[in-house]
């Protein structure tokens, strides 16, 4: 730091900001960079026959017998007599589900009622499989409630709360944060859609 001072006659603050100059990454980079280092699982799909072959592989390679899907949109996505579906919320099933908004500078996955219902996060199982388009990266979570504001104009979705930590930790399971847990493992499935 001190050949930085010298050489260009420039103060510490100075200095030190030279040496912490950040590289500017596209949202979507952005995006998944900070997914992937909080422990998120990511999946990047061109097309839609690879949402199928995805949430099998995941099933297989965790050795989940079905999915809660509550978006009938979302079955469609799934062969019914390969991976069995169950609509009755239990906190024991994965959980396959869309999203609203996927949050570039934290790396978090935004819902609503449109997707939990009126169901807690905690009280979901902890493997969630989530299925996004890159249509839905936003930079911050103002920018993904405004996209909730302008997406659902006549009907303000309510419930509305994002998955921030993607690795499961036991130990942290403290009688401060029990039940409020907004930890999940969790799969992203993001289908290429600009």
């Amino acid at each position: 730091m001190k050949y930085l001072k010298k050489l260009f006659n420039i103060s510490n603050k100075e200095a030190k900001e030279v040496q912490k100059q950040e590289v500017d990454l596209s949202l979507d980079d952005l995006f998944v960079y900070n997914f992937i280092k909080k422990g998120g699982k990511f999946l990047y799909c061109l097309e839609k026959d690879e949402i199928f072959e995805n949430v099998k592989n995941i099933l297989l390679e965790n050795k989940w017998k079905s999915l809660l899907v509550m978006n009938p949109k979302l079955i469609t996505f799934l062969n019914e007599k390969e991976i069995y579906i169950d609509q009755n919320h239990k906190k024991s099933i994965p959980f396959f589900t869309t999203c609203e908004h996927l949050i570039a500078d934290r790396g978090n996955i935004l819902f609503s009622s449109n997707q939990l219902k009126s169901t807690k996060l905690s009280e979901f199982s902890e493997n969630f499989i989530v299925f996004a388009t890159t249509s839905q990266l936003v930079q911050n979570t103002g920018e993904g409630l405004t996209g909730i504001k302008t997406n659902c104009k006549n009907a303000l979705p309510t419930n509305i709360s994002a998955v921030k930590d993607f690795e499961i930790n036991k130990e942290d399971d403290t009688s401060l944060n029990f039940g409020n847990s907004s930890t999940k493992n969790l799969y992203l499935l993001l289908l290429e859609d600009l």
